[in-house]
């Protein structure tokens, strides 16, 4: 199945696509340290992205008219700036945002189906009306805005068609399914909180739900303070339990229920096999580099071990101060390394990363986790390969009535 991936980034999004099946035919990305990265691994021979064709620049620059219409699958995540609780919140009237270009290119491309990536600040109520408005424009990417026409006016023109019902069935149009999920309830170790919008063009007649939750913090809180088995799989003897998660402890342990999901992924969970990056061992380790200057201040105090690790952050100006980081068993914090960082986002430790630090950990921060990406790109998968054995049976069907 073809693809083509937007604001890709260092990769992490089209890693998960190319693991659930797609073959991208474009990968773009404006970042020249990003697009270093692809390319060192290009380099090395590493095979998830050693056939991807690269083009380093914007995604409006780009000749999307030479690429067939109809692909399987547009994926991306447009700049996550305009709407982020550390940006400036200024949506539409950021010169970042990107949303208006991803409709063009749909409307060009006209894909089997699409996944958009963004950050929870895109719902917030501040950005309501224009959450709609981005919703309705990949609904029905045929109807662009008008020459002078504010977005305002744009967006009650396509609520007026949406309510009439006159253009699915007739024009390009998709059904579109909005999800904020949590990265820690599909193994990721790490609390990250993020919008897909998956669409599908509405002529397949495609029914899609985002997949079934995988893990969850119940099933953490019974591993470890119920039966002990996180405590004994990591070879460590169970502490006390804390008295915060006395009474939620107590309920899981009268709960005669199996749990129905695994536990949450934990920091430890995803680096501690790794040596310690002040050790002389981490040196062959690629990527796994200490980095000094970390400190706690308010509101900004570290991950602990024992739970996902709190939302990686990539900042405007390199790795905000306070963030990405571990707080170690004597309480001490430092930095993730790149490497611990990577792990966090479920990149595979095959990947390495090109850049500074900061650069790497903007790359890092702004990642999709591979691992939430390729359970996504695989149900889309799932249902575009289903329509298509609908369509060729059908058609034989046809062919044996006809004779």
């Amino acid at each position: 199945m073809k693809s083509v991936e937007l604001f890709a980034g260092a990769g992490g999004l089209a890693m998960g696509c190319e693991l659930a099946g797609f073959s991208p035919l474009a990968v773009v990305e404006w970042d020249k340290w990003a697009c270093d990265t692809v390319r060192e691994n290009q380099n090395r021979g590493y095979p998830l992205v050693s056939g991807w064709n690269l083009h380093e620049g914007d995604v409006r620059g780009f000749d999307w008219s030479s690429l067939p219409e109809g692909i399987e699958l547009l994926a991306g995540g447009p700049p996550c700036q305009p709407f982020s609780i550390g940006g400036k919140h200024q949506a539409y009237d950021d010169r970042r945002d990107m949303f208006p270009a991803t409709v063009e290119i749909i409307r060009t491309l006209k894909p089997k189906a699409f996944i958009v990536e963004n950050v929870k600040g895109l719902t917030r109520a501040t950005f309501a009306n224009y959450y709609q408005y981005i919703l309705l424009q990949l609904e029905f990417p045929e109807l662009p805005p008008r020459k002078n026409e504010g977005w305002h006016d744009h967006l009650m023109r396509l609520q007026a068609e949406r309510t009439s019902g006159k253009r699915k069935g007739k024009g390009l149009a998709y059904n579109v399914v909005p999800t904020l999920v949590n990265a820690a309830d599909y193994g990721v170790p790490q609390k990250r909180e993020r919008v897909f919008i998956v669409g599908f063009r509405d002529d397949l007649g495609i029914e899609w739900s985002f997949p079934e939750a995988t893990h969850s913090y119940d099933a953490l809180l019974h591993s470890q303070w119920v039966t002990g088995e996180y405590w004994d799989r990591h070879g460590l003897k169970m502490p006390e339990v804390p008295s915060k998660l006395q009474a939620r402890v107590r309920r899981l342990t009268g709960d005669l229920l199996p749990m129905d999901k695994l536990p949450w992924r934990t920091v430890r969970d995803a680096i501690s096999d790794l040596p310690a990056p002040e050790l002389k061992a981490a040196r062959n380790v690629p990527n796994h580099v200490f980095q000094a200057g970390a400190r706690v201040y308010p509101g900004h105090t570290g991950s602990p071990w024992d739970l996902p690790a709190k939302t990686l952050k990539a900042g405007d100006h390199g790795v905000p101060g306070g963030e990405n980081m571990l707080v170690k068993d004597n309480g001490e914090v430092r930095y993730f390394t790149i490497r611990e960082s990577a792990r966090i986002q479920t990149f595979p430790d095959g990947f390495r990363f090109h850049g500074s630090w900061t650069e790497t950990m903007r790359q890092l921060g702004n990642a999709v986790p591979v691992l939430l990406a390729q359970q996504v790109a695989s149900s889309v998968a799932e249902k575009l390969a289903m329509a298509e054995i609908l369509k060729i049976q059908k058609s034989a069907k046809k062919g044996v009535n006809a004779a």
